[in-house]
């Protein structure tokens, strides 16, 4: 068979320590003399916001737009935008975790566009580029500044949808690990699962591709050997390096690939009960990858490989329940939680998650083995004991 795929990623990158200096020089790369940044209350209290704002030249007008929310729901969104299409910006700023670069995606084209925001929901609904943006995460996770997806919450539907359209690719991403040293731990795991989910999904993806799964591997690897240092002492800056750069990887190659069933089951949480994204992926990753091992025993495997867990003279299966059992204990070392119980799911809720994962067609398609919603029972079920 001849080797053919498409990859697509325009986004600019400037990834170091220090290199939030050169965030000047960017915004004027784009002509733009008034901008907005959008972040969340959180960074500006912490002093990052007051941090970053030095960074830009006086010639320049910046205003800020602090009043993000986790798992920003729809009419937050609307608000943000309100302020966007009021301001006259010439380029937006998203300044932190996947909520608000999110937010930042959307309310780009949602100034350009004349679509609502429920319209733009799906894939390639997005008509016109948006606004340029420049995006700096100060988290180690989501990859989402170098994705063109955002993800909003559906308050009224209770679930996450997601936006996919090239018009949400960032101009540049500024990826400075300096600016990760503050994460606290419990947020440094969460992220860092999420970004080793992105990865491994993204390696057993149906719509892999070679150049996928050199981004994923080494995704894995540098996060599976730096994720607990990250979260044991947040100021090893060889570590928060590593992670910033696994999340980049990670982000680059689930762009392409396309996420599977952790994320499909992982929305519901989120949706209904406000789980934190991350949390909600790593703690249902081992589980949906049992679930999966049969349709993928070769890629778990090479991921066990990579993990540096698979002993010598092991079966093929050995491997990939090795793999799984490796990213249960990182998993439990950093103190996710191993149950839907920890997170108070109640036991009859499980049918009705069950029914909503269903509807997450779009990554479930990605996802190596078909679910029916009686496996993604099962799933949960296993899940909710833990």
């Amino acid at each position: 068979m001849s080797l053919s795929f498409n990859w697509n990623n325009p986004v600019n990158v400037i990834f170091g320590s220090g290199k939030i200096k050169l965030l000047g020089e960017e915004i004027k790369k784009y002509g733009a003399s008034k901008v907005l940044l959008i972040t969340d209350a959180g960074l500006k209290k912490a002093g990052v916001v007051e941090n970053i704002l030095e960074h830009i030249p006086a010639d320049i007008k910046c205003e800020t737009y602090t009043d993000v929310i986790p798992e920003p729901p729809m009419e937050s969104i609307a608000q943000c935008a309100g302020r966007v299409k009021e301001g006259g910006f010439e380029l937006l700023i998203g300044l932190g975790g996947g909520s608000s670069i999110d937010v930042t995606k959307v309310v780009a084209v949602m100034a350009t566009n004349e679509k609502s925001l429920p319209e733009l929901c799906g894939v390639d609904n997005v008509e016109k580029p948006g606004l340029p943006t420049i995006m700096i995460p100060t988290t180690a996770g989501t990859g989402s500044e170098v994705t063109p997806i955002a993800i909003v919450t559906n308050e009224k539907e209770h679930l996450k949808v997601g936006i996919v359209s090239s018009h949400l690719f960032a101009k540049t991403a500024l990826l400075d690990p300096q600016l990760t040293v503050p994460m606290p731990p419990r947020v440094t795991a969460a992220t860092g699962m999420d970004a080793l989910t992105h990865a491994i999904e993204a390696f057993i993806s149906v719509n892999a591709t070679p150049m996928s799964d050199v981004l994923a591997l080494e995704a894995v690897k540098v996060i599976s050997r730096s994720l607990r240092k990250a979260f044991a002492n947040g100021e090893d800056i060889e570590a928060r390096e590593d992670m910033h750069y696994g999340s980049l990887l990670a982000g680059m190659a689930f762009a392409n690939a396309g996420v599977g069933a952790v994320h499909a089951l992982a929305y519901p949480l989120g949706g209904e009960y406000n789980i934190p994204h991350g949390v909600a992926n790593a703690l249902l990753l081992p589980y949906v990858l049992d679930s999966n091992m049969i349709a993928c025993l070769e890629r778990l495997a090479l991921i066990g490989e990579t993990m540096g867990v698979v002993p010598s003279g092991a079966s093929l299966k050995e491997k990939a329940m090795q793999a799984v059992a490796a990213v249960d204990d990182l998993s439990s070392d950093v103190e996710i939680p191993r149950s839907l119980k920890e997170v108070d799911i109640p036991a009859d809720a499980l049918e009705k998650l069950a029914a909503a994962a269903t509807k997450v067609t779009r990554l479930l398609a990605n996802n190596p083995r078909r679910l029916s919603e009686d496996k993604i029972l099962e799933i949960y079920k296993m899940a909710y004991e833990g």
